[in-house]
């Protein structure tokens, strides 16, 4: 030998077949390159498995006299690589929300943030690849709330809990359900649509919209049984209606649809999930009414922290917006917008009874939710930039559907 071992590794009749090599890459791996390691063994294919496998990983093989030692089988020479397979490798960037790349290479591809990529891999396309498009500093806060704070349909809400509803009371609370089973469809398909075009070194914010997706399902199930509880059909479903969801559906700018659904619509559907739980006739209702605001008040949330941080960045965002509530307008202008049958089941359960000055008194509260709906969009668009005159302009302008 040309120079005495500094390290041993001993494998006994362990061969290369059976993990041998894992011990040798941990002997090597306390090495400096140039640092020689011994390796003995009895495995009779070690002298051709071993030399083949530092081949692959930049390491020199001597072969000593063995007259001293039978079982020496070679000497391990390392080199300054430990794994041919990762020459020219780079990291697919920080590991760290914190200081993420703006522009992810598509050589990344599905890799995982921070790992040492091997070269030669597909190159995978995600079209929402600028974190400025996508990205919001809050989104691993809140997607760590979001899977702390998920909440079983069976066991958080009191399906056994007794009451009784005058039929009416139950006809109106069905309708409503109904109304919120299809808003609830339209939120799911929206991030569903996205998710896949996202690069996925923004992976937080791809994880916070699969578990939005997730509270919108549970969203579906809790008012859809609510509906059915009682033995009853489900109520009406307004042609307006799901034209105005389908406008959502169909908005291929991610921006622009975080916009609609997120800021305007379901900033709207907080307030009418809060006076539905104020009004609620009955315990169920009362309960997944609270528990899904919950959700949509993080989904809001991240809608306008998303948009707010765009804004920072791109001077023609508010023109998008802009534009895009002029556009979902004039493709609603002849649509008869809320089911009237949803505005007239808000009325019986603000009522609470059937004398004119119930009804009445009924009436005034759902249009004061409608004014506390302009006020919260009004709040949010100036939060966007707007001026005050014009947030009240186009909150005018936004769907009579409240989505």
């Amino acid at each position: 030998m040309s120079a005495t071992p500094v390290a041993e590794v001993h494998l006994a009749d362990l061969g290369f077949g059976q993990g041998a090599h894992l011990l040798v890459q941990r002997a090597l791996a306390g090495l400096p390159p140039g640092g020689r390691l011994a390796v003995s063994g009895r495995d009779p294919a070690l002298r051709v498995h071993l030399p083949a496998w530092c081949r692959g990983r930049g390491h020199r093989v001597e072969w000593p006299d063995r007259d001293d030692r039978s079982d020496l089988v070679a000497v391990v020479v390392r080199g300054s690589a430990d794994d041919d397979r990762w020459h020219g490798a780079e990291r697919a960037g920080p590991a760290q929300p914190s200081a993420l790349t703006r522009r992810p290479p598509a050589r990344w591809g599905l890799g995982a943030r921070g790992a040492l990529l091997e070269t030669g891999g597909p190159e995978a396309r995600f079209d929402l690849d600028d974190r400025d498009l996508v990205w919001a500093d809050i989104a691993p806060h809140l997607y760590a709330q979001a899977a702390a704070r998920q909440w079983d349909p069976q066991t958080a809400v009191p399906w056994d809990d007794p009451f009784a509803l005058p039929a009416d009371v139950e006809a109106a609370v069905v309708q409503v359900m109904t109304y919120l089973v299809e808003n609830e469809q339209a939120a799911l398909v929206v991030p569903a649509r996205f998710v896949g075009r996202i690069h996925p070194h923004f992976r937080e914010v791809v994880q916070l919209l699969a578990v939005q997706m997730a509270d919108e399902a549970r969203h579906m199930e809790v008012f859809s049984r609510r509906a059915l509880l009682r033995g009853a059909e489900l109520g009406t479903s307004s042609a307006g209606g799901r034209q105005s969801l389908f406008t959502l559906v169909a908005e291929s700018d991610f921006a622009l649809a975080s916009f609609l659904l997120s800021v305007l619509g379901e900033g709207s559907f907080v307030d009418l999930l809060s006076f539905l739980h104020q009004f609620a006739p009955d315990p169920v209702t009362r309960r997944i009414c609270w528990l899904a605001m919950q959700d949509e008040r993080r989904h809001v949330v991240f809608g306008m922290a998303h948009l707010e941080h765009q804004a920072q960045v791109d001077p023609l965002l508010r023109d998008r917006l802009r534009a895009a509530i002029h556009r979902r307008h004039d493709a609603l202008i002849d649509t008869a917008g809320l089911n009237a049958d949803v505005f007239d089941a808000l009325v019986v359960l603000a009522a609470g009874g059937w004398r004119p000055d119930d009804v009445s008194t009924g009436f005034d509260r759902v249009r004061a939710l409608q004014d506390a709906m302009d006020q919260g969009r009004q709040r949010r668009l100036v939060r966007l930039g707007f001026r005050p005159d014009e947030a009240a302009a186009l909150s005018a302008l936004h769907t009579r559907n409240f989505m």
